[in-house]
């Protein structure tokens, strides 16, 4: 069937807001402006965090940058200001957690890999306390590999084959186990516990081979396949020590899951659409197919082949009383057969053509039943910001209409067909590279040294359209002949905020799509546009007004805050005082107002700090509860990244972790890197005692010396009862000391809370349950370091309690909130004099600066000195302007 094509007869562009609209009684006009009230209500924010490299070992520190932006703005995010970032092992469990300040969107901090953690594919999540209010999909989630071998006696390869016996699935895993010289672990006992979906399915016994491998099968009636989980295997050495393994099970079997998702959203008789094909195998990863499709005869209608990641598109047009069948060749040889989605008798379709560099083409068909004069809609969006609106008369098959680009802003950009009532009935997204957006950065390297630990001096000049901007950088250096980047898969200023934080679910090596700008490269977005959902919003939800929730509010500060009430009613005009355990340097009071409430905000203090609460009426009545009102922490869910999970981590890392050995040994050489000290297990007998409740690490009642309650009745201040009544122990004003070393002051542990020695008469005698004084070192050992000066174990007689905070008396609660993470500098040699030059220099991340400006004028500078090995040098810099224009450039150099 021909098609004559007519253009649309009126077009209406709007930049940034609804001013080109004359509010009337348009219902199509109030529609967009409930998306601009909808979007404005309920704006979102994005999170990037750019890291300085791509993967790391154990004894790395991972450096990091956090670029927060609003959604609708793009500009950096002001209404949020606390970001949490979060290192999540492959058990989905929270190893570390920093929270940091938020200055104007941006911010940055660290985590040090110490040699308690283990090998894997850890996360790094991020995301602020407002973004939980819409799911974690949209929050910054980043998988990367962690290797170990400084730390590791037993490096593991796993291989799985997947088969079928009648009706069962059966996963075999062969798991070789070595040393770090390659020195297979030789019949050795091996224990194990599979475990898919957090359920274990398969435990028991057996041994390695002489070639160090354990093959461990799994059999199962019901259906294994695509689900992940885990291997927990068990290496006994010879010395009878006990290792433990954790090995990913990332699938079940070797499945294909192939889908066809028509272009706008339905398939249309009589209407030549395109049809999108993504085909991904069960471990997430996309897989190339061929295929072809027949009609019931056997007749081949077209044929078409994923060019990328599995996905691509074709041509069809669905005919009236026709079956059609897909006809799929897999690349093992395999074929199995599809159906393509059902085709409605009539309807609209939306085609976007976006390959053009210049414009975007928009063409509109409809069934011939359609064609009957009424008025569609087209509406270009982002983020419910309005860049296009064309209005059009289906009096023909088909309207046609032309975008520039330059009127587009870059990013991800919805276009939803609407009928005559308003209904969406189409719905299409399009990447737009509007380069204009971007700040490009001019770097100067002519003062860049080639030499080992030469001086490398970069100045730059940042602009947008020719423009200077002021701007904020981070800068990571590192050897790339150590550090091999992945740079499709990289995380990537660009790609984060401007694609994968707009759609959901897995995006394989998003960075791809930003390497070159060329037709190839386009075609493989589109498809992925084509295949990927969106889900920011529902237009039925705008036109209802129905909104998320908002739960979780922008965090300005840290605030305390809570109800106090007195025989189960509201306590108002109530005396509350707020005080940190580290002395007098932190004191605040208030009153509670007529429901009872009290805060404490504005509030800036480190992480690990103390604090008590103490609440009064206003008549100094004690007896009072207080209630402190507690954010839940935010769950961790199930990694959605899955297609970048490694099964054999080390084994991919190999080259890395090796070498990062001699850098790790020689910074343990110099003191500047720990090993953690392993005591032995100690086996504890509980015994009655009068200090049942206590949170003694030694056991309660484990203690040089015991006081209770009965000894503590005749005085004022804790400090005026235990003067002269401890054994060994002086006092010089309040604060307690063993004598054998007084230059140290005691550790006070209240009901399980470490505290200062001079917080000692905050705590009312009368309160006190017992005391446990511990000095000698079998039980000051246990408590480290921190036990030198011995340690005051007091348990108060309604110790227990929260984890995040404790009643201990009446009027009182102690809490340990999660304060400020203070971010460390990185530490980078220089070599100006003479000092330290012969020192081996083995660094792999060269340089790292999270905050490089570039000034008023755009101008900035950096400047590091090289490491000792040579190499290529890699210089990712990454950045955001006032207005959220970003900018990313690298820059490679030879050290010889």
């Amino acid at each position: 069937m021909k098609f004559k094509i007519t253009l649309a007869i009126c077009f209406l562009t709007i930049l940034f807001g609804f001013s080109a609209f004359k509010m009337d009684d348009d219902p199509f006009t109030l529609l967009l402006k409930k998306l601009d009230d909808y979007t404005s209500k309920f704006h979102q924010e994005k999170v990037h965090i750019h890291l300085d490299k791509p993967y790391y070992a154990i004894g790395d520190d991972i450096w990091f940058k956090g670029y927060v932006v609003d959604a609708k703005t793009a500009a950096p995010a002001q209404m949020s200001k606390v970001l949490y970032v979060e290192l999540i092992n492959e058990k989905d469990s929270i190893k570390k957690q920093v929270k940091l300040p938020l200055i104007s969107g941006i911010t940055w901090g660290d985590f040090k890999l110490t040699d308690s953690l283990s090998e894997g594919n850890y996360r790094i999540r991020a995301y602020t306390n407002y973004m939980r209010n819409f799911g974690t999909e949209f929050f910054f989630d980043k998988t990367i590999k962690i290797g170990n071998s400084w730390a590791n006696k037993v490096f593991t390869k796993t291989d799985y084959t997947f088969t079928k016996e009648n009706s069962a699935d059966k996963v075999v895993a062969n798991i070789h186990f070595e040393d770090k010289n390659g020195v297979a672990y030789k019949e050795n006992e091996v224990s194990y516990d599979v475990q898919l979906d957090y359920k274990s399915v398969a435990k028991g016994k057996t041994k390695t081979s002489l070639s160090g491998d354990a093959v461990i099968n799994v059999t199962s009636s019901q259906l294994l396949a695509n689900k992940s989980g885990r291997i927990v295997a068990t290496l006994t050495l010879d010395n009878k020590q006990k290792v433990v393994k954790t090995i990913p099970i990332t699938s079940t079997s070797n499945d294909v899951d192939v889908q066809f998702l028509p272009e706008g959203g339905s398939l249309i008789e009589n209407l030549p659409q395109k049809i999108a094909v993504k085909s991904v195998n069960s471990t997430g990863r996309g897989e190339d197919i061929k295929g072809a499709i027949v009609d019931e005869t056997g007749t081949e209608i077209t044929s078409f082949e994923t060019t990328y990641l599995g996905m691509g598109s074709f041509v069809f047009n669905s005919q009236p009383g026709k079956n059609y069948t897909v006809k799929i060749k897999f690349k093992d040889g395999s074929s199995k057969d599809y159906k393509l989605p059902y085709a409605q008798k009539t309807g609209y379709t939306l085609a976007v053509n976006n390959l053009d560099t210049a414009k975007v083409a928009v063409k509109i068909m409809a069934s011939e039943s359609l064609v009957n004069g009424s008025e569609l809609k087209v509406v270009a969006q982002q983020y419910g910001n309005v860049f296009y609106v064309s209005k059009a008369k289906m009096d023909k098959q088909v309207l046609m209409a032309s975008i520039p680009k330059k009127n587009l802003p870059i990013g991800v950009v919805q276009f939803t067909l609407f009928s005559a009532t308003n209904q969406p009935v189409a719905e299409r997204l399009v990447f737009i590279n509007n380069t204009v957006d971007l700040i490009n950065v001019n770097l100067n390297t002519s003062a860049v040294s080639t030499a080992r630990k030469g001086k490398s001096t970069f100045s730059f000049e940042a602009t947008n359209q020719n423009k200077p901007v002021l701007s904020s950088f981070s800068v990571a250096v590192t050897n790339a002949t150590k550090v091999t980047p992945d740079e499709d898969n990289e995380t990537n200023i660009l790609s984060s905020l401007l694609l994968t934080s707009d759609l959901t679910g897995y995006i394989e090596k998003p960075n791809h799509y930003f390497q070159n700008n060329d037709l190839k490269t386009m075609k493989e977005l589109d498809n992925l546009l084509l295949t990927q959902g969106w889900s920011r919003f529902l237009w039925r939800n705008i036109a209802a007004g129905n909104g998320p929730a908002i739960t979780y509010k922008h965090e300005n500060s840290i605030t305390i805050s809570g109800t106090v009430k007195k025989g189960g009613k509201p306590v108002p005009g109530g005396k509350v005082m707020l005080m940190a355990t580290k002395g007098s340097f932190f004191i605040l009071d208030t009153v509670t107002n007529a429901d009872g409430k009290f805060v404490f905000d504005n509030l800036t203090f480190p992480d690990s700090t103390k604090f008590v609460v103490q609440a009064r009426t206003k008549t100094e009545r004690k007896f009072v509860d207080i209630s402190l009102d507690v954010v839940p922490n935010q769950i961790v869910t199930k990694n959605k990244n899955s297609g970048d999970i490694e099964v054999n981590v080390n084994n991919s890392l190999m080259k890395y972790i090796k070498e990062s050995d001699n850098y790790f040994n020689e910074m343990t050489r110099l003191g500047l890197l720990e090993r953690t000290i392993k005591l032995e297990e100690v086996t504890i007998t509980e015994k009655k005692n009068p200090a049942k409740n206590s949170a003694n690490l030694n056991g309660a009642g484990r203690a040089d010396y015991i006081m209770t309650a009965d000894d503590l009745t005749t005085c004022i201040t804790l400090s005026q009862c235990l003067q002269g009544r401890l054994p060994g122990v002086i006092f010089r004003g309040n604060t307690p000391y063993l004598m054998r070393s007084q230059d140290t002051p005691m550790q006070i542990i209240l009901d399980g809370m470490r505290v200062e020695a001079d917080f000692l008469d905050n705590i009312i005698p009368s309160d006190v349950e017992s005391i446990e004084l511990l000095k000698t070192i079998g039980n000051t050992a246990i408590y480290g370091s921190q036990g030198g000066g011995g340690v005051l174990v007091i348990t108060t007689k309604r110790g227990g309690g929260s984890a995040n905070y404790n009643h201990y008396a009446p009027g009182v609660v102690t809490l340990n909130p999660k304060g400020f993470s203070v971010s460390r500098e990185f530490y980078a040699p220089k070599y100006d004099g003479e000092v330290n030059n012969n020192r081996a220099d083995l660094r792999t991340t060269i340089y790292w600066n999270p905050q490089v400006v570039a000034e008023n004028d755009g101008k900035g500078k950096f400047e590091f000195f090289n490491a000792d090995e040579p190499g290529q040098y890699r210089v990712v810099m990454e950045g955001i302007d006032a207005f959220g224009h970003l900018a990313r450039k690298v820059y490679t150099y030879d050290v010889k």
